[in-house]
């Protein structure tokens, strides 16, 4: 009979039937209560009441009897805390028993029951079964301590149990290696600290190693884990490491197998890219890659999210395996949608023929989101592939003689961005776009054809007349639509001014007066304030030339991928999100980045932890100069504006701020460059114009150290930014009788690295006089995390005695040049940062005109991204860099005439909030 009985009890007075089951002599009567008060517990009945009685079972040989009290203990010790305490002794004597399995499950109950009162007395019996002569318990014992540092951490490292874990590397059991590394992993992740607890070296690495070929296949993935987190000190190294976990890539688990790819490709970061090693190794690494797609379709799914990173990085591997990625009938959608974008990223000219003709096919697929992607697909390989360019515009062409509705719609789109990539090259079938016209209804296709009328007025005879079409419904187009017409309709006048005159009125006066959009009413009162001033300046503006459309659309920003790299056979890696971004209360702990090509210096260094000063590894969002442009139309938007010599893109991605854009007004501002117009009023605006120096805000000195306890030496001071060098600007004063000399310095590990750049130079100081010395601070230094995270902590020497004070780092000294984002970065950034991650904070006192606030911050390296005006409120959109990588981006929201503003911070590492915030304070009521 089956277990199932137990469930389907419906007496009443249960509970105190149970309660003399339980307390019956017979032992087979024992059982059979407790498996009865289990099925009630997992029914979601409440049998708390039974404590006493089920603990009292405890004290028995039978195996299964014990496994089910110690099942109910785990359920109801959080809730009963004084009464679990009477199941202590047992289990301590438990740990103790000659039974392995019943030693190893007191301990392992032991550590699942989350009460102080029982955590106090599992030391003794954990440090026993870490010990313990038999694999089993050691290995259970191992995952134990993790267990117990989320408990508990402090006693943990006061307990020695970490050291503990560590010999257990060594141990001649593959699967209790195995399990102190997954502990190990464990606690390090939950480190408050950001510091590894456990450094790797090459001792230990070896031992893993040798447990890898042994050790069960979950086993091989801790491992594995472990490994990725490794840098090898020499190329040698890596290779040898390699090498060993090459014959990993043919398990037959995928865990398996993409842990060992994740490994290796990390590891091919410090190979010599045109070594035959390297070579080789590419070339192993194709065929598992290939094996995992013919898996059931939930693990091709898995594989191919991973694979797309994979090709992001090393289009090599792949690049002969065109074939794979074709899309089968029966594939789910989900499949299919993604072999299709890893096709896209493997296309090129010897392949070219293949993949265009595989794409037409499926674009006359039944599936209209798979025909929708494939069409799109085939404007992407035009873009990315020039010589085929021709090819898939007849393709395109083909296609949309079909007059499938959804096909022709999604072929004007493609069609207008490779119109932006080859400009005079494939005019020449505008004249069959327009005739699909009437059958446009989705507003991004509209918004695209009415952009080629615009665009290329002057080919198209009655352009007029085909946007004076799309007027007659202006209202309910789509804001994306309306956009457009507009910025379409001006182009056309100042192409065809003489017949367009009314045309460009009734758009204008359709926008401005007639329609709540207020970014439509903004372009709408810009373009007919440049047309009415100054016409010249408005064909700049509108017909300037536009940059052409990168090859590639939606590679991930550079450092992102390079992260996710580092976490292949993760969800991490399915959802192309670095953990941060949906992990709930995860901190910003330590980012995982690949090595840099010339890393490898320090035998055994956690290739996790940031180093000072390592660039891009520890950045929590990209550099613009990284920033992939769009594929779709920049003015699809927005309206074009002059090429101008900075970086800053042309896209208004926060919306409105146009004033900005066009160089509106900036009383306040820098005046521009002498014949720079609308695109040196930009690079005034976001601080580009200009070489002189910039001086940040200068925090007056404060006492660091009175003269009582300098025993006569008084040292006040201040930090301060100057030539991109923090300085320590300090005053020694003797007040002793005796003149001081042998002036040194010292400083203790802190949060941002900070140590001398040279030794302190300050001459030797008579009694009753003052010396001024600045000492340049570098940010190549030990960290060490502080609190507060900008507190510094000095030992001053002289031949007197030394001396100790701590002091705090003004925030705007950190503030690297170097802090500009791109407008897209910017956004897309402040969206994937979850909303968890944002702090607001009240501004009080603020004088001064927006832009003269903008233009302050610039000046102490906070950057304006963009500015807008919402109902009367100004909106600065800034971002900064701290010197230890740490990118924040910052919303600051003025009201003219009212001396409070609400600063919102958004950061991966929202602990350096206070010091932004103090900064912003010393910042905005300087002079």
């Amino acid at each position: 009979m089956t277990d199932s009985k137990y469930f389907t009890t419906t007496k009443k007075g249960e509970i105190f039937e149970l309660k003399s089951e339980l307390n019956n002599d017979k032992k087979e009567k024992k059982k059979e209560a407790v498996k009865k008060v289990i099925a009630s517990m997992t029914v979601g009945k409440d049998v708390s009441a039974l404590f006493p009685d089920v603990v009292n079972c405890m004290q028995t040989d039978n195996l299964e009897l014990k496994k089910l009290v110690y099942l109910y203990l785990m359920n109801y010790a959080k809730s009963q805390p004084d009464m679990a305490i009477m199941a202590v002794n047992t289990f301590v004597k438990d740990c103790e028993d000659s039974n392995p399995l019943i030693r190893a499950l007191a301990v392992r109950t032991m550590g699942c029951i989350r009460v102080d009162k029982i955590t106090e007395y599992l030391c003794e019996p954990l440090r026993k079964c870490l010990k313990d002569e038999d694999p089993y318990v050691r290995k259970t014992a191992a995952v134990c301590v993790a267990k117990l540092y989320d408990i508990s951490a402090t006693m943990v490292e006061d307990q020695g149990f970490l050291d503990q874990l560590k010999d257990l590397l060594s141990d001649s059991n593959p699967m209790v290696v195995a399990n102190a590394v997954a502990a190990l992993s464990e606690i390090n992740e939950a480190s408050q600290s950001g510091q590894p607890l456990v450094e790797m070296n090459s001792v230990t690495i070896n031992k893993l190693l040798t447990a890898l070929n042994e050790c069960t296949e979950w086993g091989q993935v801790f491992i594995l884990d472990s490994l990725a987190n490794y840098s090898p000190k020499d190329e040698r190294e890596a290779q040898s490491i390699c090498e060993r976990i090459t014959p990993r890539l043919a398990h037959a688990n995928a865990a398996v197998v993409l842990s060992a790819v994740k490994v290796l490709m990390k590891l091919l970061e410090m190979l010599s890219s045109d070594s035959d090693f390297c070579a080789t190794l590419t070339k192993k690494l194709a065929p598992p890659l290939v094996t995992l797609l013919s898996s059931e379709p939930e693990v091709q799914y898995v594989a191919l999210r991973n694979i797309n990173l994979i090709v992001q990085k090393r289009p090599d591997i792949l690049k002969h395996e065109m074939k794979v990625f074709f899309v089968k009938y029966n594939d789910p959608i989900y499949v299919k949608l993604e072999k299709l974008d890893i096709m896209i990223r493997l296309a090129n000219q010897s392949n070219i023929a293949q993949v265009l003709s595989e794409l037409k096919e499926y674009a006359t697929e039944v599936d209209v989101d798979f025909v929708r992607k494939a069409v799109r697909a085939i404007g992407r390989c035009a873009i990315k592939v020039e010589p085929s360019a021709e090819r898939c515009v007849s393709t395109l062409l083909d296609l949309i003689q079909t007059k499938v509705n959804y096909v022709v719609q999604e072929a004007i789109v493609v069609i207008k961005d490779i119109f932006r990539k080859y400009p005079n090259k494939y005019e020449s079938i505008i004249s069959t776009l327009c005739e699909n016209l009437d059958t446009l209804d989705e507003p991004e296709a509209r918004a695209s054809m009415v952009w080629i009328i615009g665009e290329y007025a002057e080919r198209i005879d009655n352009a007029d007349e085909l946007l004076d079409s799309f007027l007659e419904g202006f209202q309910d187009e789509n804001a994306q639509v309306q956009l457009q017409l507009l910025t379409a309709v001006v182009k056309l006048f100042l192409k065809r001014p003489s017949d367009t005159q009314e045309l460009v009125q009734h758009v204008l006066s359709l926008a401005t007066q007639d329609s709540d959009n207020p970014d439509l009413r903004d372009r709408g009162f810009i373009y007919w304030r440049l047309l009415s001033t100054d016409p010249a300046a408005a064909k700049e503006v509108v017909l300037a030339d536009k940059p052409l459309i990168s090859e590639e659309t939606d590679l991930l920003e550079p450092t992102l991928l390079d992260e996710l790299i580092c976490h292949i056979s993760s969800l991490a890696s399915v959802y192309h999100k670095p953990p941060t971004a949906f992990v709930e209360g995860r901190g910003a702990g330590v980012r995982k980045s690949l090595p840099n090509r010339s890393a490898g210096s320090g035998a055994g260094s956690n290739s996790d932890q940031p180093e000072p000063g390592a660039g891009s590894e520890a950045m929590v969002i990209p550099n613009q100069e990284s920033l992939i442009g769009d594929l779709l139309s920049m003015d699809i938007n927005t309206p074009a504006m002059p090429a101008a010599p900075t970086t800053t893109s042309n896209v208004d991605l926060l919306g409105g701020g146009l004033d900005i854009l066009l160089g509106g007004p900036a009383n306040d501002a820098a005046a521009p460059a002498a014949g720079g117009g609308a695109s040196s009023l930009l690079g005034d605006i976001f601080g580009l114009a200009g070489n002189s120096l910039s001086v940040g805000v200068q925090i007056p000195k404060v006492t660091w150290l009175p003269a009582e306890k300098g025993k006569g030496l008084e040292i006040q001071g201040t930090f301060s930014r100057r030539n991109g060098e923090i300085f320590m600007d300090m005053t020694l004063t003797n007040k002793a009788m005796q003149p001081m000399t042998n002036f040194a310095i010292q400083l203790n590990k802190n949060s941002f690295g900070l140590s001398p750049s040279a030794p302190l130079q300050a001459t030797p100081l008579p009694p009753n006089q003052s010396t001024e010395v600045s000492l340049a601070l570098g940010t190549t230094g030990p960290i060490q995390r502080m609190e507060p995270l900008n507190n510094l902590q000095v030992a001053v020497k002289n031949n007197i005695d030394i001396f100790y004070f701590a002091c705090l780092v003004h925030g705007n000294v950190l503030f690297a040049e170097d802090g500009q984002l791109d407008k897209r970065v910017f956004l897309n950034t402040w969206k994937e940062i979850p909303a968890a991650n944002e702090l607001q904070y009240s501004l009080s006192g603020v004088i001064g005109t927006t832009d003269g606030i903008a233009s302050k911050m610039t000046t102490n390296n906070i950057f304006t991204i963009a500015k807008r005006n919402v109902e009367g409120q100004d909106m600065l959109y800034q971002s900064l860099k701290l010197t230890n990588n740490i990118w924040v981006l910052l919303e600051l929201k003025l009201q003219p005439g009212n001396p409070d503003a609400t600063l919102s911070l958004k950061s991966r590492s929202v602990e350096v909030a206070n010091i932004i915030f103090a900064a912003y304070e010393a910042i905005i009521r300087s002079p």
